[in-house]
Parts: structure tokens; C-alpha cells; sequence
């Protein structure tokens, strides 16, 4: 009977954790390591030229700080972004080539056509 009561007692318990998690997550409460699009905005105004915003929310560990991998906002080390090694974060997709802008300001992104993506970090 005791052993009865304890299940009962590990399965309310388990159940009631469950709950409460999922009722965090739909609150908008983000899992630690990911990170959602807040606003991505875009502007085509001017010609052969796009320049896009993007704001990020992110809950990282310990340790950790938004950046972006293969062109996704992510959780990257903490002394990538502290020492302006922008390519540290392997921010560009598999086929282009990365490299810092003159004044660390950010990075571009090469495709294998010579088509640049220049991204700078505020």
C-alpha cells in the first residue's frame, strides 16, 4: 500500500513538472541555448543593394552570448565577441568565405560568384 502511494506521489509529481514546463515555454520563455527572430526587417530602396535588420533573442548558458552561425542567430563562446574574431563564429554559409572588416566593425561573406554580404555588428 505504501509502495501504491509512492507512485501515485512520483506520478503527480512528474505530471505537475511537465505541466508547469510547458506553461514556461508558451509564455515565450525560451529553452537555454537557442534563440528566436524577434524583427527582421528589410530595405530594397536603393539599387543592387538590400539591407536587412535583425533582432534576436537569445537564452544562452553560461559562458555563452548571441551571435551568428551559417547566417542563424545562435549562442556562441563569449570571447568571440569580446575580441572582435567575428569568423570565430563560422557566420557565413559552407560554400562562402569570411573575413573582418578592416576595423573589426563585422565581416563579409563571399560567395564563389564574387556576390559580397557585408554584415556589421551595433
Amino acid at each position: 500500500m505504501l509502495l501504491l502511494r509512492l507512485a501515485w506521489a512520483l506520478t503527480a509529481a512528474v505530471i505537475g513538472f511537465l505541466l508547469l514546463h510547458n506553461h514556461l515555454l508558451r509564455e515565450g520563455r525560451l529553452v537555454a541555448g537557442t534563440c528566436e527572430i524577434i524583427t527582421l526587417d528589410r530595405d530594397s530602396s536603393q539599387p543592387r543593394r538590400t539591407i536587412a535588420r535583425q533582432t534576436a533573442r537569445c537564452a544562452c548558458r553560461k559562458g555563452q552570448i548571441a551571435g551568428t552561425t551559417r547566417t542563424k542567430p545562435t549562442c556562441v563562446d563569449v570571447h568571440i565577441i569580446s575580441s572582435r574574431q567575428w569568423c570565430e563564429m563560422a557566420p557565413c554559409l559552407d560554400d562562402e568565405s569570411c573575413n573582418l572588416l578592416v576595423n573589426q566593425s563585422g565581416w563579409t561573406c563571399t560567395q564563389p560568384g564574387g556576390r559580397v554580404k557585408t554584415t556589421t555588428v551595433s
